[in-house]
C-alpha cells in the first residue's frame, strides 16, 4: 500500500535568526473559507471608521507676513521652498522642513500681483502695482548688502499676472493685453489683444509649452499659441473666470476656477461644453492647482475653505478648514504629491496634508503592507451604503452648512419650474439642455 503524505522542511518558512515567527501555510480555496466576504467588509468598515479618526489634516502655518497673502509660487527643483507674496509689496522666501523664514524682500510699491520661477531655479521674477517686473536672485546676498534685483523693467500699465515658460527662457505677463517676454530683452517681443477689458490671470501649458491661456474681466478663457501672431480661440461662460490650471498629465485639459461657486474642466479642442463641472463650494472660486499625478486638484475659496476634487468627479472628496481661516486667495500642491500649501486674508499660510488620514514618516514593511490591504479593502467596498456613508461625512462651519441648505433649495426650486412649465407646454417649447451646456455662452474662433 502507497501512503503520499505532506512534508515541509522547516527551513523554507522559519527564520534563522528567531524561530518564535512561523510561515503558517494556507489553502486558498474558497470552498474552505465560506465567511470570507463577510469578514472583509467588517474590515474594510472598520478601515474606514479608523480613516475618519485619524483625519488630521492641517500641519502647521507659516507667520509672518503683515498682509494678506495675495500669491504664492513653488520652486522648480527644491521641495522645500515656497515663495509667497503679500498686498504689502513684500515676498517671503520660506523654508517647508524647518517652517521658518529664510529671507525677506521689500519688492514693490502696493500688491504683490505675482510670481514665477525660472526653470533652472536660480532666479524668480515678480509683478506688482507699481507698474515693473523685477527679476531677482534666489541664493541670499552677503551679510550687510542691500538687496537689489538683478533686472527692472518699468511698464506702461499695471501688470496683473506672470507665468514662465516651463523650458525656455520666456515668460507672459497680462494686464491690458498678453505681453510675451525674452529674458534679454526689456520690450515685449510678441503681444496678443482680444477685447477691451483687462486681463488677470495667465498660464503656460506644462506639456504643449508653447500653449498658453488667459482669463479676462468679460468672463472669457482666450487661447493662445506664443508661435502665432493672433489668439487661437476662446470661451465666454456666465460669469466671470478667476484663474486657471492646466492638468500636468494630459496637454489638452484645464479647470477653471469661476465667480459662480463651481470650477469647470475643459478640453480645449472642443471648448463648446466643459468636460465636468465640479461643484460643492458656497462661494467664489480664487484659486486652483493640480497635483502632480493630474488625478486630482485642490481649490481656495471666498467661502473660507478648501476643497480636494478628482478630476473625474463632480463633487469634492475632502474639505479642509478652521476657525480663524479667512478667504483663501492662493492655492498650491505640493510636487512631492503629499502636502498642499494655502495662502489666505488673515496673513498667514498653512500646511495641509494631501490626504488627510495618511501617516507621515518612516514605516516597517508590515505596517506598510497592513495600510495597502485596507486601501484595497476600502476601494472594494466603497459602494456598499454604511461604508460611503461613513466615508462621505464631513463636520463643515455653520455658515457654510446654511448657505449650502440654500443652494439646494434655490437648485430645486428651480428644477421643479421648469419641470412644470414644461409639463404645461406644447411638446418641444421648453427644451431640455444638458447641465454642461447652460453655463457656457459662446465659443469664438
Amino acid at each position: 500500500m502507497k501512503v503520499k503524505v505532506l512534508s515541509r522542511n522547516p527551513d523554507d518558512y522559519v527564520r534563522e535568526t528567531k524561530n518564535d515567527i512561523h510561515k503558517v501555510p494556507r489553502n486558498y480555496d474558497p470552498s474552505l473559507h465560506p465567511f470570507e466576504a463577510a469578514r472583509e467588509y467588517s474590515r474594510a468598515l472598520n478601515a474606514t471608521k479608523l480613516e475618519r479618526v485619524f483625519a488630521k489634516p492641517f500641519l502647521g502655518s507659516l507667520e509672518g507676513h503683515r498682509d494678506s497673502v495675495h500669491c504664492m509660487c513653488k520652486h522648480p527643483t527644491s521641495l522645500s521652498t515656497l515663495l509667497s507674496g503679500s498686498c504689502d509689496g513684500e515676498i517671503r522666501i520660506w523654508d517647508l522642513g524647518r517652517r521658518q523664514c529664510s529671507r525677506t524682500i521689500t519688492a514693490h510699491t502696493g500688491f504683490v500681483r505675482g510670481l514665477c520661477i525660472r526653470p533652472e531655479g536660480d532666479s524668480f521674477y515678480s509683478v506688482g502695482d507699481d507698474h515693473t517686473i523685477k527679476q531677482w536672485r534666489m541664493e541670499s546676498p552677503d551679510h550687510g548688502v542691500e538687496e537689489e534685483p538683478i533686472n527692472t523693467i518699468l511698464g506702461k500699465t499695471v501688470y496683473i499676472s506672470i507665468d514662465h515658460h516651463w523650458r525656455d527662457p520666456v515668460f507672459a505677463t497680462c494686464g491690458q493685453q498678453v505681453d510675451i517676454w525674452d529674458e534679454s530683452r526689456t520690450d515685449p517681443i510678441r503681444s496678443f489683444t482680444w477685447g477691451t477689458d483687462s486681463i488677470h490671470s495667465v498660464k503656460f501649458n506644462p506639456v504643449e509649452t508653447h500653449m498658453l491661456a488667459s482669463c479676462a474681466k468679460d468672463r472669457n478663457i482666450v487661447l493662445y499659441d506664443t508661435r502665432g501672431s493672433a489668439p487661437l480661440r476662446k470661451v465666454i461662460l456666465d460669469m466671470n473666470t478667476n484663474t486657471i490650471s492646466w492638468n500636468p498629465m494630459e496637454a489638452f485639459i484645464f479647470t477653471a476656477a469661476n465667480e459662480d461657486y463651481n470650477l469647470y474642466t475643459f478640453d480645449m479642442r472642443r471648448l463648446d461644453m466643459p468636460v465636468n463641472i465640479h461643484m460643492d463650494h458656497v462661494s467664489a472660486v480664487l484659486d486652483v492647482d493640480y497635483s502632480p499625478t493630474g488625478r486630482e486638484f485642490v481649490s481656495g475659496s471666498f467661502d473660507k475653505s478648501i476643497r480636494i476634487f478628482p478630476r473625474d468627479k463632480g463633487h469634492s472628496r475632502e474639505v479642509y478648514h478652521t476657525k480663524r481661516m479667512q478667504q483663501v486667495s492662493c492655492v498650491k500642491w505640493s510636487m512631492d504629491n503629499k502636502y498642499i500649501l494655502s495662502g489666505s486674508e488673515e496673513t498667514n499660510i498653512r500646511v495641509w496634508k494631501a490626504k488627510a488620514w495618511e501617516k507621515l514618516g518612516a514605516m516597517r514593511a508590515r505596517e506598510h503592507a497592513a495600510l495597502e490591504y485596507s486601501e484595497k479593502l476600502k476601494d472594494k467596498f466603497k459602494h456598499f451604503p454604511q461604508v460611503k456613508r461613513i466615508s462621505r461625512h464631513r463636520h463643515v462651519p455653520r455658515a457654510i452648512y446654511q448657505e449650502a441648505k440654500t443652494i439646494r433649495i434655490q437648485k430645486e426650486s428651480k428644477r421643479k419650474r421648469v419641470s412644470n412649465l414644461r409639463k404645461h407646454s406644447k411638446p418641444g417649447a421648453v427644451p431640455r439642455v444638458p447641465e454642461r451646456k447652460k453655463h457656457v455662452v459662446a465659443e469664438v474662433q
